[in-house]
């Protein structure tokens, strides 16, 4: 029994070991773009001063004409009409970012969208950018996708699949089968080799944790058919406006319906149709959904009256929807503040640490199996 249990343990470790090798520098790339994908927004906006939000006045709301104006500013400037606007609302003054999709061509592939920030007022474009193409942008995309569109994506995602067997199998390879305060102990005085193995066990006992929840709510975000498949959350409508007739009613005016028809919610976004048959769509926070900036409320506005076509309240949603809700702000570190947000950072540097220790102590043991034959 005693020889069973040994080879049990010792396949677990070959397997933590191999995966380890193998995965590890993709663990490692996707640690540290997740660390500053944390705060991506305000190393944005130090990066490029004249589109920064901290300025000492009230940022747009729900009947704000600043919208209206947003819109008016960018047709004079050039953009299609027929394109999808969607603005984010911060809550804060400054500069109001929004993402601009060009109409696709010949009903082509999707042309890239354009990053845009409007002054305060919506009177002035202070900066346009096309999403990829600038610093933090492109290490979101990176921890996404790897640069490569869907297929990076699904690489990513069924990669974390693996990343969660491996933290698991070092949690079980770990486990002590005798003192706790030994299993749990740093021994200064040991070998470099005993040193390592030390720092190695003891930074993956005490993050483990976390990764697997970092690990397993990217796995969620990426991969939609292991999301359906664990929590199968209540789809967002597909909702399309019912008359194709009429001019199209104002930013504001669609606010308002939106407005009533959840009055005790914060406004996130709102998306602006570019085609016929298309909805307003307006992204809100319902109390109880925890992330202010993604919310998974939405109230559908057809844009020719103002009829609300549909909502989707997740208060109403099923127990996966309650989940999911708590999918993304578990994953970037928004839930609980900055303190939450400060260990998501640090969080991403341990792959590092366990991939440059785990790497290292297998080098010397490598070393030391073969040196007495070295010196035959």
């Amino acid at each position: 029994m005693a020889t069973e249990g040994r080879s049990w343990r010792i396949a677990v470790r070959r397997v933590h070991l191999w995966l380890g090798l193998s995965l590890g520098l993709l663990f490692v790339l996707l640690g540290l773009t997740g660390s500053a994908l944390v705060f991506y927004v305000g190393i944005d906006e130090a990066l490029h001063p004249a589109a920064r939000s901290a300025v000492q006045t009230p940022g747009p709301g729900w009947t704000s004409p600043v919208w209206d104006r947003a819109l008016a500013t960018a047709r004079l400037r050039g953009f299609d009409p027929a394109g999808k606007w969607s603005f984010e609302v911060t809550g804060e003054g400054g500069a109001v970012p929004a993402r601009y999709y060009p109409p696709s061509p010949n009903g082509g592939h999707p042309a890239p969208r354009q990053m845009v920030w409007f002054s305060v007022d919506g009177g002035t474009i202070l900066r346009v950018a096309p999403w990829g193409g600038y610093l933090m942008s492109w290490v979101y995309e990176l921890h996404m996708e790897l640069l490569a569109g869907d297929t990076g994506l699904q690489i990513v995602g069924w990669s974390g699949v693996a990343l969660l067997v491996l933290l698991v199998t070092g949690v079980i390879a770990w486990w002590p089968r005798g003192s706790w305060a030994k299993a749990l102990a740093f021994k200064r005085d040991a070998a470099p080799i005993r040193r390592l193995r030390d720092w190695h066990k003891l930074v993956g006992v005490w993050s483990a944790g976390l990764l697997i929840v970092l690990v397993a709510t990217g796995v969620i975000l990426a991969l939609p058919v292991v999301k359906a498949a664990l929590l199968a959350p209540d789809a967002v409508p597909d909702a399309r406006s019912r008359s194709a007739m009429g001019a199209r009613i104002s930013v504001t005016r669609a606010l308002g319906a939106a407005r009533d028809a959840l009055p005790d919610a914060t406004l996130a976004f709102v998306d602006v149709p570019g085609t016929i048959d298309a909805p307003y769509r307006v992204r809100v926070q319902v109390p109880g959904d925890p992330h202010r900036r993604f919310p998974g409320s939405y109230v559908f506005v057809d844009q020719h009256d103002a009829r609300v076509l549909a909502i989707h309240d997740i208060r109403r949603g099923n127990m996966g929807t309650t989940i999911n809700a708590w999918v993304r702000p578990l994953h970037d570190g928004s839930v609980g503040g900055w303190p939450v947000r400060i260990l998501a950072v640090l969080i991403g540097f341990t792959p590092a640490i366990l991939f440059v220790t785990g790497l290292f102590h297998w080098q010397r043991r490598r070393a030391v199996r073969v040196s007495p034959v070295r010196r035959r």
